[in-house]
């Protein structure tokens, strides 16, 4: 793994948490997107290397919104850059961890991302992440 690529935090009003997220880091999102395959409306903060992506549901079967309604607002995720995701999810499947999906799939800000199921990562989303050229 390279780097932590962003962390992932559900908001229940992306509006608001814009708002606020511009306000606690003192810059602008620089990008929003919809990822309808995931029910999710996206926005990202770059600081330094590091990214902030905020995602809220666009319906409420969305794993963002099931997510919301367990455990509220908050960090959701986290997520590394890796520069072959299809030999990382082999490596890691190797080493126990459980996989949430067996092909990587098209995410937000142009990756392909799988995500880890948190029971084999003490509890902590782990997603993978490629930038598509």
């Amino acid at each position: 793994m390279k780097k932590i690529e962003h962390i992932g935090i559900a908001v229940s009003d992306i509006k608001k948490s814009n708002e606020l997220f511009s306000k606690l880091l003192g810059i602008d999102a620089y990008k929003s997107e919809a990822v309808e395959s995931e029910g999710v409306n996206t926005l990202f903060f770059k600081t330094g290397e590091s990214k902030i992506e905020l995602l809220e549901a666009t319906n409420p079967e969305s794993p963002i919104a099931k997510f919301i309604s367990k455990k509220g607002e908050g960090i959701h995720h986290i997520a590394f850059e890796v520069d072959d995701i299809l030999a990382e999810m082999k490596r890691l499947q190797a080493e126990g961890f459980i996989l949430l999906n067996e092909e990587p799939k098209r995410g937000a800000d142009n990756k392909l991302v799988c995500f880890l199921h948190p029971k084999s990562s003490n509890g902590v989303l782990v997603e993978l992440c490629q930038e598509i050229i």
